[in-house]
């Protein structure tokens, strides 16, 4: 399977180094935007996911929501940074940033822009309100929710008809990376709930909430094809190369997102739609929610074993760790939208426990992330 970036290019001016330290693995720095893939964006996700699953938990814990608030901005000051950053790479190495949706693999990564984006909007409303105010954080809100969504349903198409009409696929090419550009609609789903309340009663609100069902739906046939074809890839062909080995990780994301986004639009749904499939709706999010949930938690446990018997052999750091993060989160959204809908305090414990283990992953992950780019071996 190629890897997730291109081979390093020779240096722009070999006799140029850059001092020891910082930025020390490039040959000149203008390889600081060379290289920048779309890929990236996952670590804007990972992140955001960590703030939006803490708000969301079902028990309260002093400090957290304050903390979630700080860790939030941090997700939206990294997406602005990154655009940016991305913006330059457009704009300086444009055969390079289109050569990226060519990838076999980097290709599937062009949804997690849109994830980003969905993430960081959700975010806004659920904690930012509290710094920015109620309008503002909806309009926030809906300016990103907007363009992830659009952006999302568009990479829902582009990328798997590139992968039909372009790309040469092995028939161990399967992984989880296929699933990134199918997501996106799941994550709008479950984003757009929140701002059904906030839509115009009527057939604006009655709109939106369709609108995030047939989402929900694109997203989840979708996924259901592609992790068939993980596990039988996985049953003939095994796991593959070990820089590969997180994206297992990210089956996670449609299991535990469609989750949270009928347990969400099933408690949204009584704003918009009369009796009885109001009622059918918030029944649906417990008769769907519950055993998806645990089929999550046995990939959860499966993809456990399978990445602690790969590091056994060496599991070499790249932006593929970013798969341990937002994966997870969503089964903490998910789990603690079903402990509260339900009262269980077995699934209150449950997602405490998980949100336990994406904390975990997500500060050994962002700070291997920033250790590495500090070298540059990252944009190299």
């Amino acid at each position: 399977m190629p890897p997730l970036t291109a081979p390093r290019p020779p240096a722009h001016d070999a006799g140029r180094r850059l001092p020891a330290g910082l930025l020390r693995d490039l040959d000149h720095p203008a390889q600081l935007f060379e290289n920048l893939g779309p890929n990236w964006y996952a670590s804007v996700m990972g992140t955001g996911i960590v703030a939006t699953a803490a708000a969301g938990l079902p028990v309260r814990v002093p400090g957290l929501h304050t903390a979630a608030t700080f860790v939030w901005a941090l997700a939206a000051a990294w997406l602005v940074a990154l655009t940016a950053a991305w913006a330059v790479h457009w704009t300086r190495h444009r055969d390079r940033a289109r050569a990226h949706a060519g990838h076999p693999v980097m290709a599937h990564f062009w949804g997690a822009p849109a994830m980003a984006l969905l993430t960081v909007g959700a975010g806004a409303l659920t904690l930012g309100q509290d710094w920015l105010g109620r309008p503002t954080a909806v309009a926030i809100d809906v300016s990103l929710w907007s363009a992830g969504t659009l952006l999302g349903l568009v990479t829902a198409v582009w990328i798997p008809y590139r992968a039909m009409t372009g790309h040469a696929t092995a028939p161990d090419a399967a992984f989880g990376g296929w699933l990134m550009p199918v997501v996106p609609p799941m994550v709008s789903a479950a984003t757009g709930a929140a701002l059904v309340p906030h839509t115009a009663a009527g057939q604006p609100r009655l709109t939106l909430l369709l609108a995030c069902y047939a989402m929900f739906g694109i997203s989840l046939l979708a996924s259901l094809v592609i992790i068939t074809q993980i596990w039988a890839r996985l049953m003939h062909h095994k796991v593959g190369p070990a820089a590969m080995t997180p994206t297992l990780w990210i089956v996670l994301g449609p299991l535990g997102q469609s989750v949270t986004a009928a347990d969400l639009l099933g408690a949204a749904a009584h704003s918009a739609l009369p009796r009885p499939y109001a009622t059918g709706a918030e029944v649906f999010g417990f008769l769907y929610g519950v055993p998806v949930w645990g089929f999550a938690m046995m990939w959860l446990a499966l993809a456990a074993a399978l990445t602690r018997r790969t590091a056994r052999r060496g599991l070499p750091f790249s932006l593929t760790w970013w798969s341990f993060t937002f994966p997870v989160g969503t089964c903490v959204t998910g789990t603690s939208a079903l402990a509260l809908r339900l009262h269980s305090t077995p699934l209150a414990a449950l997602a405490v426990a998980l949100f336990a283990l994406l904390l975990t992953a997500w500060v050994t992950v962002a700070l291997r992330t920033a250790r590495a780019a500090a070298r540059g071996a990252l944009f190299a």
